[in-house]
């Protein structure tokens, strides 16, 4: 049970796995007022730069659960060199289906909506480990303007244009869940770029490192794939943003 090596070699040098940078995570922190001693659940932690980064600066403890074994021993690593090792665990295993022992304050999933099937079923999951009146953050995509054609909905990774909602339609669907949007913080351009360019090095630099590999001609497909992608679609049609929400 793992992460396909293409991907862990595509991030191996994210910290944070998802199209928002340190600057926005942080103020995301600081915007929810986090109290000292808050519980917290990530499923789909990644490297932990969350977790980690808000029990240093607000003195919140938890657990993250992610599927890859490099980006659990690295959440361990941060962990252990931000000095929050006491307080943040962090599990390989299946974040699908993973519910807390016991309830927690803040229950999240950011960018991983897949583990629940979709928004409507992440949110399910989460919040069978969420304390009442607890908040819960979800990461998800939206389309920033309508795309025009199929090639501009497959470029972003998209099914089909239903794949994802436009900006108010995706507070309509929380709002048709139960939930109140109570904050957010949204991706820019700019922040889209920090996530997808360091893929194109990262990858660069395994070719040159590893002619004859196995993965050779799929990854020198991935990179030639994914900067045009991003430069040609994602970046004018893509949003993604993390969504403070809270059960009405």
């Amino acid at each position: 049970m793992d992460l396909p090596l293409s991907i862990v070699i595509g991030e191996s040098s994210h910290r944070i796995h998802n199209p928002v940078d340190s600057r926005k995570l942080a103020a995301l922190g600081e915007a929810l007022r986090l109290p000292p001693g808050l519980t917290m659940l990530d499923l789909a932690s990644g490297s932990g730069e969350m977790l980690c980064t808000w029990a240093r600066d607000h003195g919140i403890s938890g657990t993250g659960v992610d599927i890859s074994t490099a980006f659990t021993a690295r959440a361990q690593a941060r962990a252990a060199e931000l000095g929050v090792a006491d307080r943040c665990a962090f599990i390989h295993g299946d974040a699908a289906g993973y519910v807390a022992s016991e309830p927690v304050d803040l229950a999240a999933c950011i960018g991983a909506t897949w583990i629940g099937g979709g928004t409507a079923g992440t949110v399910a999951l989460l919040e069978q480990s969420l304390k009442p009146n607890g908040l819960m953050l979800i990461g998800e995509c939206y389309w920033r303007q309508d795309p025009p054609d199929d090639a501009t909905v497959k470029g972003c990774y998209a099914e089909s244009r239903d794949s994802f909602f436009d900006l108010p339609g995706l507070f309509d669907h929380f709002d048709a869940l139960g939930y109140d949007v109570v904050e957010m913080v949204l991706a820019d351009q700019d922040s889209w770029d920090r996530y997808a360019a360091p893929h194109w090095l990262n990858i660069r630099r395994w070719l040159d490192e590893n002619p004859g590999h196995e993965l050779e001609d799929e990854m020198r497909h991935k990179l030639d794939v994914e900067r045009r992608n991003h430069v040609r679609y994602q970046r004018d049609y893509l949003g993604w943003g993390i969504f403070a929400l809270m059960k009405r």
